[in-house]
């Protein structure tokens, strides 16, 4: 904690960066002092204008405006930049990280360990260069690896780890992110299964994290899935799935200790009306623990009395953004490096006392 408050830049302002921008400018112990946009519709904008949502009004503006030139965020000196962008670039985090800047991610990094060793080593090193430090969060993988470890503290002995996000992501409205996950595609297309792996490698990296938490070594991390095939067409106004492609992708990235399956992460996803999973939808997050005793939970992301803005997609968003945001002054705080879920205090949100 510091006698002022966290000089922030927020990098990107698409479905989940206008979440974290949105809390940025709420909160009193956080100061926005930059913003990057991707789009070039979106230089010169001011933050608050980014930042609002339908039926919420408008947010008194910030005179910050946002931005497409790195150099001037850096030259801003800011104790922490939240990262959201679709997919993140080694090059951007490197530049941030050696000048001094913590960066707290949403964009598939739990621990980097799904990064070319060298790659990984040159955010290490930034780390060490700039003081700095990294960190991955989210909604899954991110809070779910969080609870499941927090249960496991209630067993004396822990058999296996099994986390599903069981959802149907109808409402994520992203075509290409859906496509590269294998939907809509020819579920006999050659390398669809290795595609699905490489598009999901987060989660491998949310096994290894776990395993080291709880103080085992894998030998090894594979990868299974299940396409099923959609039995009838379903148009969802940003793509369709026609009968026939795949409607259902079912899988878990395995680490393994011998022959022994000690941690499972993984999803069961459907899209459109016309597929039935191999397995009955959760409609949230599956978590269990098999040990002495076996524990489980299923967490539902819900909505708050009056909500009905962006449907359920706008609460996914903020359910992803707000575990990274409210990391900061955790990230701030912590040892220059690569930090995880598994090393820094309990991340919490802010109470409402106003």
């Amino acid at each position: 904690m510091t006698d002022r408050p966290l000089r922030v830049i927020q990098w990107t302002t698409g479905n989940i960066g206008r979440r974290s921008l949105h809390a940025i400018l709420g909160r009193d112990d956080m100061e926005l002092v930059g913003v990057y946009a991707h789009g070039a519709d979106k230089v010169g904008v001011d933050a608050a204008d980014l930042a609002v949502f339908p039926r919420t009004g408008a947010i008194a503006p910030s005179g910050v405006l946002a931005t497409n030139d790195i150099d001037a965020l850096i030259a801003l000196d800011p104790d922490a930049c939240v990262y959201n962008p679709l997919w993140s670039s080694t090059d951007e985090l490197v530049r941030l990280l050696e000048s001094g800047i913590n960066v707290c991610t949403s964009a598939g990094w739990i621990n980097g360990t799904k990064l070319d060793p060298a790659e990984r080593a040159r955010v290490a090193d930034a780390c060490k260069r700039g003081q700095s430090t990294i960190f991955g969060s989210g909604a899954h993988p991110g809070m779910t690896n969080t609870v499941g470890l927090a249960l496991s503290a209630s067993c004396e002995r822990v058999d296996h780890i099994r986390i599903t996000e069981s959802v149907d992501c109808s409402t994520y409205a992203s075509a290409d992110t859906q496509r590269a996950m294998g939907f809509a595609q020819d579920p006999d297309t050659p390398g669809l299964a290795a595609s699905v792996r490489r598009e999901s490698e987060v989660f491998a990296e949310s096994v290894a994290m776990m395993a080291d938490a709880l103080g085992a070594t894998l030998d090894r991390i594979d990868f299974d899935v299940t396409f099923t095939a959609a039995t009838g067409d379903s148009d969802l106004g940003f793509m369709t799935i026609p009968a026939g492609t795949v409607a259902g992708v079912y899988g878990y990235h395995r680490g393994w200790v011998g022959e022994k399956n000690l941690i499972s992460v993984g999803f069961n996803w459907t899209m459109g009306g016309h597929v039935t999973p191999p397995k009955p939808l959760k409609h949230g997050h599956d978590i269990q623990v098999f040990g002495v005793p076996n524990m489980r939970t299923t967490i539902h992301c819900l909505p708050h009395d009056g909500w009905d803005e962006d449907g359920f997609m706008g609460l996914g968003m903020i359910y992803t953004a707000m575990p990274v945001t409210n990391a900061v002054p955790r990230v701030v705080a912590a040892a220059p490096g690569i930090a995880t879920l598994a090393d820094l205090p309990v991340v919490t949100g802010r109470a409402a006392i106003r």
